[in-house]
């Protein structure tokens, strides 16, 4: 006898094993709780934090966070994307895309990264020198989520202007050379200020920060042939040269 609502040709949907679907979100929860530790420990011991400085700041032992992460780059990366999704979260939530001018958009998303940087310092140092990395396929992992951050935005930036007048690879490269010369000045006003202190005011620093990534833009959309009204929303700041 044939099953009622099904052709014969049909495949049974998939089963999901309830078990194994418990189990991999247990493996994930505990994921974040040791990257939660990580920040921990690396806040109060500094970027040359041990494995075992992490997972004692998780009330662990060693062995159990090595059983949830493959090596030290594996949390490595884990640390990235965890900084990666916290300033996309902060950055957008501080945001009015439609509303706020292109300057204004600027000024905030570098206040909002500043904020994090001075929220863990450290982690920033760890993630910028490549600690629990050891070769350039690893140390590099930084600058891959910072690209896929970067077609992110771009993607979202093309879609909210919408006309055609921007490309969204040329964005991209935009983007991600934003990213790579605020990650060259963070690096330089970190360690700048671990040897002497109040070497530059935040505020000082989120203005320099703002001009870096507005004179990028501006010098990519003129090599484009579009001129940025910085004073309008971003979805009406394009204009053709």
């Amino acid at each position: 006898m044939r099953q009622r609502g099904r052709r014969p040709d049909e495949t049974p949907p998939a089963r999901v094993d309830a078990r194994t679907e418990r189990w991999r979100e247990h493996r994930l929860k505990v994921r974040d709780e040791f990257v939660d530790a990580a920040f921990r420990a690396l806040d109060t011991f500094g970027p040359e934090v041990s494995m075992g400085d992490i997972a004692k700041a998780a009330g662990a032992a060693k062995p159990k966070l090595y059983r949830h992460f493959e090596d030290k780059t594996d949390l490595y990366d884990a640390i990235v994307d965890r900084v990666r999704d916290i300033l996309w979260e902060r950055i957008t939530a501080s945001i009015d895309l439609t509303n706020d001018s292109a300057r204004e958009l600027v000024r905030r998303g570098a206040t909002e990264y500043m904020l994090v940087v001075t929220e863990h310092p450290h982690v920033f140092r760890f993630m910028l020198h490549g600690h629990f990395t050891h070769n350039a396929d690893e140390s590099a992992r930084a600058l891959r989520s910072a690209r896929q951050s970067a077609r992110r935005a771009a993607e979202l930036i093309v879609g909210l202007v919408d006309d055609g007048s921007v490309d969204v690879d040329s964005v991209e490269l935009v983007n991600y050379s934003i990213f790579g010369a605020v990650a060259s000045a963070t690096d330089w006003w970190l360690g700048a200020n671990r040897l002497r202190a109040d070497t530059m005011p935040i505020e000082k620093f989120v203005a320099y920060l703002a001009d870096i990534i507005s004179a990028l833009a501006h010098s990519n959309a003129r090599l484009n042939g579009i001129v940025i009204d910085a004073d309008r929303p971003l979805h009406l700041a394009f204009g053709n040269d």
